[in-house]
């Protein structure tokens, strides 16, 4: 089956991306974006599955939440970020059966993964982001490593916000994490969400295509080949197999949100470079940063 969903193709009545189990195959990890407005607010019923809440673009988001056996709603106010390349924004972590209504300016997203047990919540400011610069040269990308194991208790998921400046390359050299080798590899599905622009402090000409590419081949008998072609609202889906690079092309930023987890008795992000490609690690300690990252307010 194909992975790649462009925009539209995964929107509900009431969300503009919805990925959850009803995608054959698919299991471990789920997602939401959604547009909120005057009268416009999300409600999502307790259910078995933790989420990471967050304002995509806009003023922010008022989440309202119950807890498990509580009869009160606590409420938090999320202080959002004018795009996606204007660095992080406020997140707030909320265990399963817990019920959520989000309202507010702007779009949400929402990573998710069926829990097995409850962790406590947690509120995640904007200032307290772990901001990190990954690579140098043309692989440098900027990481928002909030929803990752040293940062966020979680039970399932691991979540991170990535953005890979105009012509530089992501993910290289390409990586798997299919098969589950206790410290050396993990066993994680992951969700590709993307956003594009054209760069910052361009101009926007009236005619433009602000466009990426991600790359995926099987590394061993299941079948997996991507080559996407990926702008905003567009979503690729990693089941195993090697993955990466993503390439911001020439003259358009380029934005995605990974959420991964998968069936592992432990929740670690472990990965195998493609021994064809390992070399490339070696060359950044001769480099130099991306002078235009990081990408902030």
């Amino acid at each position: 089956m194909g992975w790649f969903f462009p925009k539209g193709s995964l929107a509900t009545e009431n969300w503009d991306v919805l990925v959850d189990g009803s995608i054959d195959g698919w299991q471990h990890t789920g997602m939401r974006v959604g547009t909120l407005g005057k009268d416009r607010r999300f409600h999502i019923a307790a259910d078995d599955v933790e989420r990471l809440i967050w304002p995509l673009e806009g003023l922010g988001l008022k989440v309202k939440y119950r807890l498990s056996g509580e009869s009160e709603f606590e409420t938090k106010q999320l202080q959002g970020r004018q795009s996606v390349f204007h660095g992080p924004s406020d997140l707030i972590y909320l265990p399963m059966h817990t019920e959520v209504f989000i309202e507010g300016d702007g779009r949400v997203i929402i990573a998710e993964a069926p829990a097995r047990e409850l962790k406590p919540v947690k509120f995640i400011a904007k200032s307290e982001v772990p901001v990190f610069l990954r690579g140098a040269g043309r692989e440098t990308r900027q990481v928002h490593n909030f929803g990752v194991p040293d940062v966020l208790d979680a039970s399932r998921f691991i979540v991170v916000e990535v953005i890979v400046p105009a012509g530089n390359w992501s993910g290289a050299p390409p990586h798997k994490h299919d098969t589950y080798t206790p410290g050396v590899e993990s066993n994680l599905e992951e969700i590709y969400y993307f956003e594009s622009n054209v760069t910052r402090g361009v101009t926007a000409p009236a005619v433009h295509d602000a466009v990426g590419y991600l790359r995926g081949t099987s590394s061993d008998h299941r079948e997996y080949d991507a080559l996407d072609e990926v702008r905003s609202g567009d979503v690729s889906l990693v089941p195993h197999g090697w993955h990466g690079p993503v390439m911001a092309a020439p003259g358009y930023d380029l934005y995605f949100m990974n959420v991964m987890a998968g069936p592992d008795p432990d929740r670690s992000w472990n990965i195998t470079d493609d021994p064809n490609h390992a070399w490339i690690r070696e060359t950044w300690h001769h480099q130099d940063t991306d002078p235009r990252l990081p990408y902030t307010a």
